[in-house]
């Protein structure tokens, strides 16, 4: 699609920001630990809101409080709204974390135009695990986690080089059966997150992409949260906001290009007030397509 319109892309900031709002409710209210990751955390620190281009809202959660979200959501949330959204045997949603869809909304992504599943604005939450202090047990880590990353999405890695892309194909083609794809995943995600965090130095994610499972940081930067003006809100961050984001983002203050300072995820249709059922068969799950 085009690019958004100014309209377009504060209508999404507002639904974004209304989830954000929500999820840390929910998280305050069931003793679970949440923070801002990417450019939520960015935009806490250098513009106390939004970035003015960003177009979503993402949190981390250590990987035992992340669990615990998904078996509470479904039983004390407003599900009728907010949906949860992962993975599983039965149904794939493509991607490698949890998301929160709001059901009244629509926002259809093209790696999921074919997919009969909420089709809302999502909130992103993505775990982090601990990053063993072994040099063999941290490659066999990432070796595990690109074999989830693929079995988990059932798609072909883009953005990551012709290397990654062959790899996703082949591994796909030699494993085309659904049931047995899921098992490798499961045994993949148990294989890549048995390190605890309380048993490492270091801590990682391995649900953001092959760039970002690299990274190590430093485990007291995720210890706590600290709560930082964000659209005249409160919202929380990691307590070592500022080793994270220098590790992934490098200098974060500094303000990236003018030909950057865009949205950096694509929608197939957006429409931030009428919920995305009334669109199934026209923007999503086309017949014969």
């Amino acid at each position: 699609m085009a690019e958004y319109t100014k309209k377009e892309l504060q209508g999404l900031q507002e639904k974004s920001l209304e989830m954000a709002k929500y999820f840390v409710y929910f998280c305050n209210e069931h003793n679970l630990l949440c923070y801002f990751c990417g450019g939520g955390c960015i935009g806490a620190i250098r513009h106390q809101g939004f970035i003015p281009w960003d177009d979503d809202l993402d949190f981390f959660m250590p990987r035992k409080d992340y669990e615990k979200l998904a078996s509470l959501w479904n039983k004390e949330a407003n599900t009728e709204r907010y949906e949860f959204s992962q993975s599983n045997k039965e149904r794939i949603d493509r991607n490698l974390f949890f998301t929160i869809k709001d059901n009244t909304t629509t926002q259809i992504k093209p790696y999921q135009v074919d997919l009969d599943i909420s089709q809302g604005v999502p909130l992103d939450v993505l775990p982090l695990d601990g990053y063993p202090n072994s040099k063999w047990k941290r490659m066999f880590q990432i070796f595990w986690a690109l074999i989830y990353s693929v079995y988990c999405s059932q798609t072909v890695p883009e953005n990551h080089g012709k290397i990654m892309a062959l790899g996703g194909k082949i591994m796909l083609a030699i494993v085309p059966s659904k049931t047995m794809r899921y098992r490798i995943w499961k045994f993949a995600e148990r294989k890549m997150t048995k390190y605890k965090i309380e048993d490492c130095d270091y801590i990682t994610e391995l649900c953001s992409g092959p760039y970002y499972m690299k990274k190590k940081y430093p485990k007291s930067a995720f210890e706590s949260a600290v709560w930082k003006e964000f659209e005249g809100l409160k919202m929380p961050i990691p307590i070592g906001y500022d080793q994270y984001l220098r590790i992934a983002f490098g200098d974060y203050m500094k303000m990236p290009p003018k030909e950057k300072q865009k949205p950096h995820h694509d929608s197939v249709f957006l429409d931030v007030n009428k919920g995305y059922k009334n669109y199934k068969g026209i923007y999503y799950c086309k017949e014969g397509k």
